[in-house]
């Protein structure tokens, strides 16, 4: 299927007994996309590089999906410190 900026992509949120319906495009659809496969391992931005990550995940907390932000420590070249984006919503897709 031929993606563009506009598509939109509605999917259902479970969090405990609650359930929601969400609809978003480009990359914050991307960045949903990469949080479902990346399962409980969850996904850094060393591991899956992409410039606004944070905005991302940000934008998909204000719709109600539940992500959790784990700090990891990384050493050379440059030691300090990175996020894990780790989905904790029960996500699905819904056909149009």
């Amino acid at each position: 299927m031929l993606t563009t900026p506009q598509t939109l992509f509605t999917f259902a949120i479970q969090n405990g007994g609650s359930a929601s319906i969400i609809t978003v495009r480009g990359r914050t659809h991307w960045a949903l996309m990469q949080l479902i496969e990346a399962g409980a391992t969850g996904i850094t931005t060393i591991e899956n590089p992409a410039p606004r990550w944070a905005a991302y995940v940000h934008q998909l907390r204000q719709l109600g999906v539940r992500i959790e932000t784990i700090t990891e420590r990384h050493s050379d070249p440059f030691p300090g410190n990175h996020a894990r984006y780790v989905l904790r919503s029960n996500v699905r897709a819904v056909k149009p």
